[in-house]
């Protein structure tokens, strides 16, 4: 980087972006707050463990956290300018490439468990047990680590050897070595998106149709599932808009440099940090059981029995 200047993800001025910083930390911090008193709701409650739908929320949860850490760990060393050697910036690199993919990923788990509960009631017993829900989680992180595991074969088959003791500042682009391997990247992902994308619109026509013929109760619960499917599209949309907006900051950036800082800025809180909390926490409080659980908890310092 060019006099050791910060980042957040790329090459920031650090006296241009120090108040920004402050902010983000800020908003990490409630961020993370937020997610692990849910993570401790649902802990704290033994019925959440015998269901596959909120053992898939927790997934989702720890992996929001988890990737929010990594993300601010890169974002402190970029800023006060840290070198690490570059097989640490390699695992940093994994870790948060694989988290990113570990939330959309989940969520089209957890549609389909919707349209399995709606669509298919009397094999959803058998189908979305806890042992069940294990076993998805596993193949949830194999699915989103093949486009890492690509990424990284790539780089390891162009990279001098020498070149993981060097030290460097951290950040995901310096494991891009060609053009073309910047667009392969962003062709997987989209291709991901569109995927469980597709998987999400299938569930909410099935189940609408379920919705119109169904009655009483049963009218009830499928008209929630249909608002659940829903939720889970606008998270996956913004995750989605996260991986666009790469292409907005790179037309700013031809129009000038402040507008391209500002852009990624605003990027970066909107669809980088806020969707890892908020998207979750509605999740939460729509759900009864999980809201009641969060109610007591909170009004009543975690000892209510």
């Amino acid at each position: 980087m060019a006099n050791n200047s910060s980042v957040i993800s790329g090459n920031f001025p650090v006296k241009r972006i120090s108040k920004e910083v402050i902010i983000v930390q800020v908003l990490i911090g409630v961020f993370l707050s937020i997610n692990f008193f849910l993570i401790l709701t649902f802990f704290r409650n033994y019925g959440f463990y015998t269901s596959m739908r909120y053992i898939l929320f927790a997934e989702t949860l720890l992996s929001d956290c988890l990737f929010l850490i990594l993300a601010n760990i890169t974002l402190i060393l970029s800023y006060f300018g840290v070198t690490l050697p570059v097989w640490l910036c390699l695992i940093l690199f994994v870790l948060s490439s694989l988290y990113s993919y570990v939330t959309p990923v989940t969520l089209t788990a957890m549609t389909l468990e919707r349209f399995v509960a709606i669509c298919m009631p009397l094999r959803h017993a058998d189908l979305c047990t806890p042992h069940g829900a294990l076993q998805l989680i596993l193949i949830i992180h194999f699915i989103s680590a093949v486009p890492c595991t690509i990424n990284l074969a790539i780089f390891y088959s162009a990279a001098s050897p020498t070149i993981y003791t060097q030290r460097a500042i951290c950040h995901g682009e310096m494991f891009v070595l060609f053009t073309w391997q910047g667009h392969f990247r962003s062709a997987v992902s989209q291709l991901y998106f569109f995927i469980m994308f597709t998987i999400i619109v299938f569930s909410y026509i099935k189940i609408m149709k379920v919705a119109k013929t169904a009655s009483g109760e049963n009218k009830k619960s499928t008209w929630k599932g249909l608002r659940t499917v829903i939720l889970h599209g606008f998270q996956l949309l913004l995750s989605l808009i996260q991986l666009w907006s790469v292409f907005i900051e790179a037309a700013a950036l031809k129009v000038s440099l402040i507008l391209y800082v500002n852009i990624r800025y605003i990027n970066y809180v909107m669809f980088f940090l806020a969707p890892r909390c908020l998207s979750p926490l509605i999740y939460g409080l729509r759900d009864e059981l999980f809201f009641k659980a969060l109610k007591s908890y909170a009004s009543c310092g975690f000892y209510k029995k």
